[in-house]
């Protein structure tokens, strides 16, 4: 696995351990609400065996912006995406950016749909994957189809990223 450069702020960076930083995402309980449905912050030892299973499970990824770990991403090998973005860096579209990469991702591993599992309470997540062609087909699973380039060309569009930007 490489690094994937999204954009001139935004790097995907293949997984490593790095406990110092990643625990701190997890240790907000709204956080952890939002992505796992838990209401209690992960120990080092819950947040190894969630890194070691999408490590090996998927292609996992820190999201560097701007030169900062803000969060991770990974795309599953049974096409499931999910992200976390630590709070202080919500909202400024890292997110949507990250998802449509791993969607390019999914597209040159052959993939013909990606999925993701949003809780109904998710109305924030639930936005953003809608943002970039998901679509609600079940209480908490949303899906898009990637057999046509049609998907999403005003947000690839928007963001640079049609050109491999």
């Amino acid at each position: 696995m490489e690094k994937r450069i999204i954009d001139r702020e935004i790097t995907l960076i293949p997984y490593y351990p790095n406990p110092d930083v990643t625990l701190s995402w997890y240790q907000d309980l709204d956080l952890c609400k939002q992505v796992d449905n838990i209401d209690y912050t992960y120990t080092p030892e819950l947040l190894n065996r969630m890194y070691t299973y999408l490590s090996t499970h998927g292609d996992c990824y820190y999201i560097q912006y701007k030169g900062k770990l803000v969060g991770d991403v990974t795309l599953r090998d049974n096409a499931e995406i999910s992200i976390v973005i630590c709070k202080e860096y919500q909202n400024l579209h890292i997110g949507r950016r990250c998802i449509a990469d791993m969607v390019a991702l999914a597209k040159e591993k052959g993939l013909k749909e990606v999925k993701a599992n949003i809780y109904s309470f998710n109305t924030q997540s639930q936005k953003m994957f809608e943002s970039v062609g998901f679509q609600k087909v079940s209480e908490e699973w949303y899906s898009c189809q990637l057999d046509t380039e049609e998907q999403f060309p005003v947000f690839l569009e928007e963001t640079g990223m049609e050109n491999g930007k």
